[in-house]
């Protein structure tokens, strides 16, 4: 379950006690009041609380804990002195290991209430190598002499020294950008200098995902098609897997940063991604050559895609059943998008694994890779 989103509460300042059953997707407690779904922040299941109504609506109801009656035994002390207030964190009040566990069972809670996926192939949850001092890069504000991050469920800034999930290098940098008179406006602090193109937070997470995609991949393929593919940080590990590699992004410095060391294995494109395979799904049906590849056998074909928060489209998911690559690896940062789409894949795709990541440790934050292989890929 996942608090749902809008306007149109009303105002209701009541208290009231309750028992938290179970950690929303997004990571909110949830409790019942007279059959209502009730969301109240920082709790665990199976605490008892009393709570302070403070938005209604028909369906559900959120909340703010008045007293905490009695504890989870996953309930530990936050080491941020912001927590609670910063909109960053979410889950410093829960023992990391049962962090892990929470975040299993949301992924598998929203792939049946979303995707209507039962008995899903699930792998156990990769944990984080750190489970604090792991960002390799924050995006801080300042304003009015203010320096930090955005106050949880408001556009007010928190003064903000030291971030706890931020690595030191991180850290030094906000030190050095609070010694300064800065104007207004927006800074990126990051751990090392490099291309300015989008790359995972979390180093050891980064490179567990990158290991599980190539353990994943099946070796001795024609074609790989590496869908959003950023500077290459997949397709270059890939390249003993395949006669060919042929990377998609719309970002042209991603797309320059990938040739740079680009074997005579690779070809990069900058483009949309949904255009590029349209056009390929189109020319290979005709019998004609395109930029994808010269010859496009499905069944000697993997698709990797790592597409941003709102998932594929509409047109991109229709695209990908008519391609029907043998396997097809999708990578995703938002369960509920991911659910959705595959409820819609599977129609072409059987799904063989999920596998959940935790990239964001004490956010609600979840990374999910789901291992597809067409039904009868033997035969086109």
């Amino acid at each position: 379950m996942r608090p749902p989103e809008g306007d149109g509460y009303s105002s209701a300042l009541r208290t009231v006690d309750l028992k938290i059953t179970d950690v929303a997707f997004g990571g909110k407690g949830v409790a019942r009041e007279n059959g209502k779904a009730v969301f109240i922040p920082f709790t665990i299941e199976r605490e008892l609380v009393s709570a302070k109504i403070t938005r209604e609506k028909k369906q559900f109801a959120e909340a703010e804990v008045v007293d905490l009656r009695q504890r989870s035994r996953y309930r530990v002390d936050p080491p941020c002195p912001y927590f609670g207030r910063c909109g960053g964190c979410a889950y410093q009040h829960i023992d990391y290991a049962h962090q892990l566990e929470i975040k299993t069972r949301q992924v598998r809670d929203v792939l049946k209430r979303i995707g209507k996926l039962d008995d899903v192939p699930m792998r156990p949850i990769i944990p984080s190598p750190l489970p604090y001092a792991y960002r390799n890069r924050v995006t801080v504000h300042a304003a009015n002499g203010v320096i930090g991050y955005f106050q949880r469920d408001s556009n007010r800034l928190i003064d903000v020294e030291h971030c706890s999930i931020a690595m030191e290098e991180v850290n030094r940098e906000l030190a050095d950008l609070r010694s300064h008179d800065v104007p207004d406006g927006h800074y990126t602090l990051r751990a090392r200098s490099g291309p300015r193109v989008f790359s995972q937070t979390n180093d050891g997470v980064a490179n567990a995902l990158r290991d599980l995609i190539v353990q994943l991949m099946p070796s001795n393929q024609e074609l790989l098609v590496d869908a959003f593919c950023g500077a290459g940080f997949f397709a270059k590990a890939l390249i003993g897997k395949f006669q060919r590699i042929v990377g998609i992004d719309w970002d042209r410095f991603a797309i320059a940063a990938a040739k740079e060391d680009a074997t005579e294995k690779e070809t990069y494109i900058a483009g949309n991604v949904e255009d590029e395979l349209v056009g390929a799904v189109h020319r290979t049906a005709r019998g004609r050559l395109g930029s994808i590849a010269p010859t496009l056998n499905p069944d000697k074909t993997a698709l990797l895609v790592d597409p941003p928060a709102v998932g594929l489209s509409a047109r991109l998911r229709k695209t990908i059943v008519d391609l029907a690559p043998a396997t097809l690896i999708y990578v995703s940062c938002n369960p509920a998008t991911l659910a959705r789409d595959l409820a819609e894949l599977r129609s072409r795709f059987k799904i063989e694994s999920v596998t959940p990541l935790d990239m964001f440790p004490q956010t609600a934050e979840i990374e999910v890779v789901a291992q597809l292989q067409r039904s009868n890929a033997s035969t086109n």
